[in-house]
């Protein structure tokens, strides 16, 4: 019997020995699984958080060079309705010049004329004045810089004239006409530009040595 006794005594005590083992280890092991837990939750936001942020930037860019897409194409069209018929136009001013050369040679007096011929000088002028009043309707207009200060932009310098009557860089013969649409050049102006004269520069030489 004292046997049986001690027995169960042993046994009672390896029986609380591996409860309390089996109490500590799963408390601690869980402790272990919340830690591991809550730093992949951490993590996760944050990877997330990064990848929220790159679309929302992506869809910023994909926007903004979609405006800019529209924005283009809106200025092409406007500007091919404004100037796709430029080729057209500089073939049509040639013909124009002609007409306007012809008329140039007639004589300022008409009366000299016969009747038909005069009556044909006055039709190409009306002609001349329809064509040029559909250019200004079309917003094509002549350049004829005549007096005017010399611009690089609109005029092309043929030759000089020296001259005293006019300052240095100012238009005083139109070779051709130019023609602009809208703001666009069509073709610039052929003009003579002055100069001074070979006096004045002289004069103004001789004042520099005196100086000296």
């Amino acid at each position: 019997m004292s046997k049986n006794k001690m027995t169960s005594k042993t046994d009672n005590k390896d029986e609380n020995s591996v409860e309390q083992n089996i109490e500590i280890d799963p408390d601690t092991n869980s402790e272990e699984v919340n830690v591991d837990e809550d730093m992949s939750i951490e993590e996760t936001v944050e990877n997330q958080n990064k990848q929220i942020n790159e679309l929302k930037d992506q869809l910023l860019r994909s926007l903004a060079e979609s405006e800019n897409l529209r924005k283009r194409t809106i200025k092409e069209i406007a500007d091919a309705k404004k100037y796709s018929h430029i080729s057209f136009i500089r073939d049509l001013v040639s013909s124009v010049d002609n007409l306007q050369r012809a008329l140039e040679a007639v004589p300022d007096d008409k009366t000299e004329l016969s009747e038909p011929i005069k009556n044909l000088v006055i039709g190409l002028e009306i002609v001349e004045k329809e064509i040029l009043n559909t250019f200004e309707k079309h917003s094509l207009k002549q350049i004829n810089p005549l007096g005017e200060k010399f611009d690089y932009n609109l005029h092309q310098a043929m030759f000089e004239v020296p001259t005293t009557e006019k300052d240095p860089g100012f238009v005083v013969e139109v070779s051709q006409k130019g023609y602009l649409l809208h703001d666009r050049l069509v073709r610039p102006a052929m003009v003579g530009i002055s100069k001074k004269s070979e006096e004045e520069t002289t004069e103004q030489n001789n004042k520099k040595n005196e100086q000296k």
